[in-house]
């Protein structure tokens, strides 16, 4: 294969502070290359160079063994460079078509009159390369996430793209959207398209690239064909350290009291008949595909959605006609899926969303919020959860990476101190080190006697942090493994409610 991209001694500095020192790789034709590191770890900056967004302050790029130097993302996109980003540049009001050529409507000749049967025929053959079967003039707004993302993939094809760049791209996709999405990169690697994929899915980052980059701080602390390395030494590499120190020892066993006892609960087409316990100290994980019921499970928990049968009790006594308010009143915090849309205002401060489950405690004596209280508060949970900075009530949360995102989240709800937490997806689309900092509030939840729901979609996460494991498909549970039985093959065969499946044990 010959090289299509060549990055050398790639060197950045910002107000005199250093953030890529001398990073290095390259991109063969016709494969990828999973660049992957924590925030911070210099994969953002590096892509704004090849972008053209930033420029270098030393070092060289070569593209098909050309000096390549862009001065900005129009003269990269020229160049044949396309980014699909994990927040998707699209406008949901216009059509597949009108999106595809928004900064290049093919004109009637000379005349200043947009061709709409050219973009069309444009539009259905771009389309069919990337296998998306819907008509080019489908409104976008009508379009799944997958979809989507096969729309942007299209138009860098419709630019002529030798190398495009994936930047978190199954964050939000369910599993046959993302099976779709490594089918066309399999495709596009076919066509002799070279691909760089950053990813803090490592599975994911294994199974589409050929070679794979690892950044920490701004060096390069190992680069590795994919057969020459394996997933435990990428996080090593990533981190600093061993994947052994992932999961840290929880130093409690779970207590006799039950903390959560759910009977019963039903709802049509979402719920069957589901009944569970979690003791106080516990750790219980929730397995199952997308579309099983986990989510719907966990907001009926906390009030946000409804049932038509069943029971739930907190610490023995029944939520009745459960509501986030009564829900909250007896102990219960809830860190949704979707930390942007339901668990932040992203253009507060960390120090307003880091009180918003709280506010009472921030009120003076006539019910009026004290800032100076607000900013003490959110400065010691800020310590507490080792956010990336002290600047509480001057940073916006949208100007945080995901894992302190997630973070003030959290924190938000440890304010309340608990007695039962909702994690739903707690880890989606932070790396390793903002993982580590997320299992360690999670031990110190348990050793304080909560008890603790843990909803992922990675099944070595919740092997790694779970007392017990349930399973559930199609709204039913269908099967429950104590730690000493957890067993990966078992536990995805019960999650997908197939034939064989463990027989409840609860």
């Amino acid at each position: 294969m010959a090289t299509l991209l060549e990055v050398e001694g790639l060197t950045k500095s910002f107000f005199g502070v250093t953030v890529l020192h001398g990073v290095g790789f390259s991109v063969e034709k016709g494969k990828a290359l999973g660049l992957v590191g924590e925030n911070g770890s210099g994969k953002s900056t590096s892509m704004n160079i090849l972008g053209g967004i930033h420029q270098p302050s030393a070092g060289s790029m070569r593209l098909d063994g050309v000096p390549y130097a862009p001065a900005s993302p129009k003269e990269a996109t020229a160049a044949g460079i396309a980014f699909i980003h994990q927040e998707l540049n699209l406008f949901p009001n216009l059509t597949i078509e009108e999106n595809l050529f928004i900064d290049s409507f093919p004109h009637r000749g000379v005349l200043p009159f947009i061709n709409r049967a050219r973009i069309r025929r444009q539009t259905e053959e771009l389309l069919s390369q990337v296998d998306l079967p819907h008509r080019p003039s489908t409104p976008v707004s009508k379009l799944s996430q997958g979809e989507r993302q096969l729309v942007e993939i299209a138009k860098a094809l419709s630019r002529n793209a030798r190398l495009i760049i994936f930047d978190e791209p199954t964050t939000s996709l369910t599993r046959p959207e993302v099976e779709r999405l490594f089918a066309i990169i399999a495709r596009l690697k076919a066509r002799g398209i070279g691909i760089i994929y950053i990813s803090h899915a490592l599975e994911d980052v294994m199974a589409v690239c050929d070679d794979i980059t690892v950044l920490r701080d701004g060096h390069v602390a190992g680069s590795a064909a994919r057969g020459e390395i394996d997933v435990q030494r990428i996080i090593a590499l990533m981190v600093g350290r061993s994947i052994d120190a992932i999961y840290p020892e929880r130093s409690v066993k779970p207590k006799d009291d039950v903390v959560l006892s759910v009977s019963g609960l039903s709802q049509p087409g979402v719920a069957k008949d589901i009944g569970f316990e979690i003791r106080a100290g516990e750790v219980v994980g929730l397995a199952g595909l997308m579309g099983s019921g986990r989510s719907e499970l966990a907001r009926m928990l906390f009030g946000l959605d409804r049932f038509a049968r069943g029971e739930i009790r907190i610490d023995g006594k029944p939520l009745v006609d459960p509501t986030p308010a009564t829900a909250m009143a007896a102990g219960v915090a809830f860190l949704t899926e979707d930390r942007r849309g339901e668990g932040l205002i992203m253009d507060f401060t960390i120090a307003e969303n880091m009180v918003l489950a709280s506010l009472p405690t921030v009120a003076g004596a006539l019910g009026l919020i004290d800032r100076g209280r607000i900013s003490a508060v959110a400065a010691d949970m800020g310590r507490a959860m080792h956010l990336s900075t002290t600047k509480v009530d001057d940073t916006l949360v949208k100007h945080l990476s995901g894992g302190n995102q997630q973070k003030v989240v959290i924190g938000k709800w440890l304010r309340r101190r608990p007695r039962l937490f909702i994690l739903d997806e707690p880890t989606r689309g932070i790396d390793v080190g903002a993982k580590q900092e997320v299992y360690r509030i999670v031990n110190g939840l348990v050793e304080a006697g909560s008890a603790v729901l843990l909803i992922s979609s990675e099944i070595e996460e919740l092997i790694g942090l779970s007392d017990r494991i349930l399973t559930i498909s199609r709204g039913e549970l269908t099967g429950s493994f104590a730690r000493g039985d957890f067993d990966r093959e078992a536990i995805m065969t019960a999650a997908t409610g197939l034939a064989g499946a463990t027989e409840m044990r609860a």
